[in-house]
């Protein structure tokens, strides 16, 4: 069997900490069993590989995903490169003839598919290991995971068994699902034994292909990228799972929960504060998270969630906190981003009158790692270095530089720069409105840059 995580969206439901440069997945709020504060991609990962499942599986993400994926859970897990986003039936699809064109996996294979950020015990992987056995016994089209519901929630979709069972098995026969109902739908949907859909499913592989040649999407993984802009944006659910005839369900009875508001997020924290800031004693169940150097008070407020970062400041009664997509339509970008080699944050954006546009940034680079020698095609920019020590080569010129350094860097001049222990700077980048900037980036390792732009 092989195992999918689908890594998809930026997760606007957790704001302002997570962004379209950071989805929810990569954000560290949870503890790991050493108390270290980890995200929940680095969890859901840790226990695939405990339970010996990461050697077959891999994780569908997108192209802005790639830098934070490959710096949390390294670059050995396996990815597949979504060109865009466009919802979950494309991701898959996509996935399926990676698979199957650069993988080697054969019709008769079973895929499970599985979220990035579900918040389970050990024992949920039992369950997915357990799929392909039910698809073999039941040969059902697809097999799905049914949370035993412990409340009639109203945040989940749900999976309604058939009236009429087959005796002896471990997995129902699926009638028919209800998407988000009302508390007192939810009610009587659990006295029909309706289970909660947790996103998990599995198939024979061979069963998507013919959905794939059906439709007319190529199997092989290249040319798929190349239609993929052309995929409509639609769910797994709604233009497969809907439509299938014959489908299971395995009713799983542990702990699970999504993670995907700041209600079920705080829930899962074992930290009520992160970061500076106060949380008077009469305060109850009251979570600050604050990513910035400002400090912020909480006095004398409960229920509550203060989430402070570069991006805005939210406060929410938590069970509020659901209709926050409501409220954050700002038109900003991501005014915070971690790379791979270190993060940057925007301290300043502004549009001037005569058509210059103008941002001051604050930039980290991690010891020992470094920009890719680029060039920026439509912005200047002048580099003070304010912390640290590092190499410094621009067209092929290299210098030492330290703490209290300027650097002028023109347009369409390759650069980079490496940190000998954390090096920080302030970065103004100018140009023009009208000129949308482009970077050129032509290696990535200092090894290649000093081994090709190093002048004699």
């Amino acid at each position: 069997m092989k195992l999918v995580l689908l890594s998809g969206g930026s997760g606007k439901r957790l704001w302002p900490l997570s962004n379209d440069a950071r989805s929810k997945q990569f954000l560290k709020v949870l503890e790991n069993e050493d108390g270290d504060l980890v995200s929940m991609v680095q969890r859901v990962w840790g226990q695939i590989e405990a339970n010996g499942l990461a050697g077959s599986s891999y994780i569908a993400t997108s192209t802005a995903q790639i830098e934070m994926m490959r710096l949390q859970i390294g670059a050995e897990a396996p990815l597949i490169i979504e060109p865009d986003r466009r919802d979950t039936y494309p991701a898959i699809i996509l996935a399926a003839s990676y698979l199957y064109s650069c993988e080697g996996a054969t019709p008769e294979d079973t895929i499970a598919i599985l979220p990035v950020d579900p918040y389970v015990d050990k024992q949920f992987f039992e369950a997915i290991k357990h799929l392909e056995q039910v698809l073999d016994q039941s040969e059902a089209e697809l097999a799905l995971i049914g949370v035993t519901p412990t409340y009639p929630s109203a945040k989940y979709g749900y999976i309604v068994p058939a009236r009429e069972q087959q005796p002896g098995v471990d997995y129902q026969k699926v009638d028919h699902f209800q998407e988000k109902p009302t508390e007192e739908q939810a009610a009587l949907l659990l006295e029909q034994g309706a289970l909660w859909n947790c996103g998990v499913f599995a198939f024979k592989l061979g069963y998507l292909l013919d959905i794939m040649e059906r439709s007319g999407c190529p199997l092989q993984y290249e040319d798929l990228v190349n239609q993929y802009h052309l995929l409509p944006k639609i769910s797994f659910d709604y233009e497969v799972v809907e439509k299938t005839a014959h489908i299971v369900v395995v009713p799983y009875a542990g702990y699970w929960k999504d993670l995907g508001t700041w209600n079920t997020l705080t829930e899962e924290m074992k930290q009520e504060q992160i970061g500076k800031g106060t949380i008077s004693a009469d305060c109850v169940n009251t979570h600050l998270i604050n990513e910035i150097d400002i400090p912020v008070s909480v006095i004398g407020l409960s229920n509550i969630v203060v989430a402070v970062s570069p991006d805005g400041i939210l406060v929410a009664d938590k069970s509020a906190s659901t209709r926050i997509k409501d409220y954050i339509d700002y038109g900003q970008g991501p005014m915070f981003e971690e790379r791979q080699w270190g993060w940057l944050r925007i301290l300043d954006d502004q549009n001037y009158e005569d058509g210059r546009c103008v941002a001051t940034k604050r930039v980290c680079v991690k010891d020992q790692r470094n920009l890719g020698y680029r060039m920026h095609q439509y912005r200047e920019e002048v580099w003070t270095i304010v912390r640290g020590e590092g190499e410094f080569i621009q067209n092929g010129n290299y210098m030492k530089v330290k703490a209290g350094n300027v650097l002028h860097i023109p347009m369409k001049i390759l650069h980079s720069i490496r940190a000998i222990g954390d090096l920080e700077m302030i970065v103004v980048q100018s140009g023009l409105q009208r000129e949308t900037n482009r970077i050129v980036e032509i290696y990535q390792t200092w090894d290649e840059i000093i081994g090709n732009c190093m002048k004699a």
